[in-house]
């Protein structure tokens, strides 16, 4: 029989007050006080506490706190991220960021869901992937749905909510996001 655990990192419906679940939550939530409150800057101390909170991410990592994740161990980044102050990330499964990725203030990641019937919804959650490429900026206060997947060098505009896949080199904005155009390269 799989584990809630198991179970929730393959995206099936899973029990998210499982034992097991709330105590790496509770472990997260420890690791977070430790970056948010009593270090609160990027020292080296920081950077310690990022690397046990994140342990799928080099050490190029750079967050401003404060910054709020369920887990830390389903988010996967590339080289040369960074996260601006009030950032979210319900890492359920896997969150992954390609290199040379910038996230505004404010933005928000959820894999998290849940049944839209409300029986259901008592008792379970579900989660799914998300996936942003290489070279992407993330504008202030967006929002990234389950299931999306940015392709790479993508702008997100600040207050967008990504609902559905937006293709390589777009311009996407709005609620629900929508690509306004391809960005293509400056002439030098």
């Amino acid at each position: 029989m799989r584990t809630e655990k198991e179970k929730m990192i393959a995206g099936e419906p899973y029990i998210a007050g499982d034992e097991t679940l709330t105590q790496e939550r509770l472990h997260c939530k420890q690791l977070l006080y430790e970056l948010n409150i009593k270090e609160y800057i990027m020292s080296e101390k920081g950077k310690a506490i990022l690397a046990r909170l994140i342990p799928n991410a080099p050490k190029s990592l750079y967050i401003e706190p404060p910054f709020f994740c369920d887990y830390g161990y389903n988010i996967f980044c590339g080289e040369n991220v960074y996260f601006n102050v009030n950032c979210v990330v319900l890492d359920g499964m896997p969150v992954k960021i390609g290199s040379n990725v910038f996230f505004a203030p404010g933005v928000q990641l959820y894999t998290a869901s849940h049944p839209l019937d409300a029986e259901l919804r008592k008792s379970v959650e579900f989660s799914k992937p998300i996936t942003i490429g290489d070279d992407c900026w993330i504008g202030g206060g967006a929002i990234i749905c389950p299931g999306v997947t940015i392709g790479n060098r993508c702008v997100i505009g600040a207050g967008s909510v990504v609902t559905k896949d937006i293709p390589d080199d777009s311009l996407a904005v709005g609620n629900p996001a929508q690509v306004k155009r391809k960005i293509l390269p400056e002439a030098k």
